[in-house]
């Protein structure tokens, strides 16, 4: 079951990554794929480390990914609220 775990989240990272490059317009989006390639990296490392890994680190693993998720939410959130879009080409440094 190791390999097959592994297999599968290799290919949803390389999933999430061409996601991630090819439709980059929304930020939401952009989050989206951030949040599966989090994901499955946190499957990557359960299935390379089971034996080691306990369920402590698992929950400090999964308790990160929601942190990040409800982050870039709350950005989200606030970049509607003053733009009112979410495209990302509308970012800009010099507005700061």
């Amino acid at each position: 079951m190791g390999p097959f775990l592994m297999l599968i989240s290799l290919v949803s990272f390389l999933m999430a990554l061409l996601s991630l490059a090819f439709r980059y317009k929304h930020l939401l989006s952009v989050l989206l794929s951030l949040e599966a390639m989090t994901m499955s990296l946190f499957i990557l490392l359960f299935s390379l480390f089971s034996l080691s890994i306990t369920g402590e680190t698992a929950l400090i693993f999964i308790t990160l990914g929601a942190c990040e998720a409800s982050l870039g939410l709350s950005v989200l959130v606030s970049m509607i609220r003053a733009q009112g879009n979410d495209y990302v080409s509308s970012f800009s440094t010099q507005k700061c």
